[in-house]
């Protein structure tokens, strides 16, 4: 058997804490472990991957027989694969404030049922909150030499609230997510924040569909970035044709002062020291200045497609590394949020986000916003609820005519190729023309 161009060993072994509570009532709080190995061999040709528990890295023997196994993989697959040179090195994690695990497990019950119970306000009839912990220790190695450990540490809860009257329900939800911690402790505002937006939607009119105006709060906006631009400019997107940012590097798409940045380095939810396969990792901007500038790769999509940075493999646990974001904001304009009210006279406000669909080969999305006011002459004025935002990525890029000054980033978890991984996206407050608002109001 010929001799493997390159292998890599990634484990991860660790820790995670669940606890649900619905409707005041513990429905599950535990604690399970695990610890898992992916390994990789690139041969004459294509990978040959392995997953396993229980692996000792430090085994040369039990090291030895594992690359062998997926080296006979390898052997049999015929897609072509290069791999690009990286750099390699690895950030420091940022230090804990308070450590999840100094925290017994019936405190954090308590702490999460608090933030749950303030959520029941007056016509508030259902409530669900859940609490997750991730203690991951990782560990890498591969054959050109490398070695890469560090410990992560993430904490944060969901709460939602449903308010009911005469037959209609509404729903308002809140989320935190951090890396620096544990953060449970005085978020009961979140809890009762989720109630009342919930109870405010049983009196918010219907929002009207059409094309008009509209401001995107942070939140909303980041989900546009993540979701639209982000996805889109991934290199394995990219190299199978599904990207409607394929082959447009250098061009301009968007307005001039847009720069739409996935930043790993930055101390958000989506924070990695190292990628997965051990590179290191690094600001990208996709798009500067309105032009597209570079994609997202991993060392394999830059060698098959170029135009980027490596920097970007993310894998979810006992799983291989594939194109991933991390932090996915757009950057700082110079304009308040006054003003951009002011410039805006007569649209819409978005605020918040219920999910959507995007198709980024077509180029299209369509987002719901949990809800929004009515803008007229400048201010806010009605609340609505049931409106979404859609339209083509690239028009909608060209449509921005005012960057706010108040960029905000929210934590969340990506689903792509059935691995689901921590990131954050974010944005200041946009100002949009032409915008396609749908609604079911006369």
């Amino acid at each position: 058997m010929a001799e493997p161009r390159y292998y890599d060993i990634r484990c991860v072994r660790g820790e995670t804490t669940l606890v649900d509570i619905d409707n005041g009532v513990v429905e599950s709080a535990g604690t399970s472990f695990f610890d898992k190995a992916v390994i990789r061999v690139l041969g004459s040709k294509g990978w040959g991957i392995l997953t396993r528990d229980h692996v000792d890295i430090d085994s040369k023997r039990d090291l030895t027989a594992l690359i062998e196994a997926a080296a006979r993989l390898a052997a049999v697959t015929q897609d072509q694969i290069d791999l690009a040179d990286a750099p390699r090195s690895a950030l420091p994690v940022p230090r804990l404030g308070e450590d999840p695990r100094d925290i017994d497990l019936e405190e954090k019950t308590r702490l999460l049922a608090g933030i749950e119970a303030a959520a029941r306000v007056p016509e508030v009839a259902n409530t669900r909150a859940r609490y997750t912990e991730g203690i991951d220790q990782v560990r890498f190695l591969d054959s050109s030499g490398n070695e890469f450990s560090y410990e992560a540490v993430r904490s944060g809860f969901s709460v939602l609230a449903i308010a009911s009257r005469s037959g209609m329900m509404q729903m308002g939800s809140e989320r935190d997510h951090i890396i620096t911690g544990f953060n449970l402790r005085d978020k009961q505002d979140l809890g009762r924040k989720a109630g009342e937006v919930a109870v405010s939607l049983l009196d918010a009119k219907l929002a009207k569909g059409g094309a008009g105006r509209a401001v995107l709060d942070p939140e909303l906006a980041g989900v546009f970035t993540h979701e639209a631009v982000g996805h889109a400019s991934e290199g394995d997107l990219v190299r199978e044709g599904a990207s409607v940012l394929a082959g447009r590097i250098g061009e301009r798409i968007g307005c001039e002062g847009l720069v739409i940045v996935d930043d790993p380095t930055l101390h958000e939810f989506g924070f990695i020291p190292v990628d997965a396969e051990g590179v290191a990792v690094q600001r990208t901007e996709v798009i500067r200045d309105g032009i597209l500038s570079s994609y997202l790769h991993n060392r394999e999509t830059l060698a098959a497609v170029g135009n980027g940075i490596p920097g970007h493999a993310r894998a979810e646990l006992g799983a291989p590394p594939i194109v991933r974001m991390s932090n996915t904001f757009i950057e700082n304009g110079d304009a308040a949020y006054d003003e951009i009210l002011s410039e805006c006279k007569d649209g819409i406000l978005l605020i918040g986000s219920r999910g959507g669909q995007v198709d980024p080969g077509r180029g299209v999305f369509q987002f719901n916003a949990e809800y929004g006011y009515l803008i007229r002459g400048g201010e806010t004025t009605d609340m609505v609820r049931d409106v979404s935002l859609s339209g083509e990525i690239l028009s909608t890029l060209h449509n921005i005519t005012l960057l706010g000054n108040d960029r905000k980033m929210s934590p969340g978890y990506c689903g792509k190729g059935g691995q689901s991984v921590p990131v954050s996206d974010g944005a200041p407050h946009l100002l949009l023309e032409s915008a396609t608002i749908g609604g079911r109001g006369e």
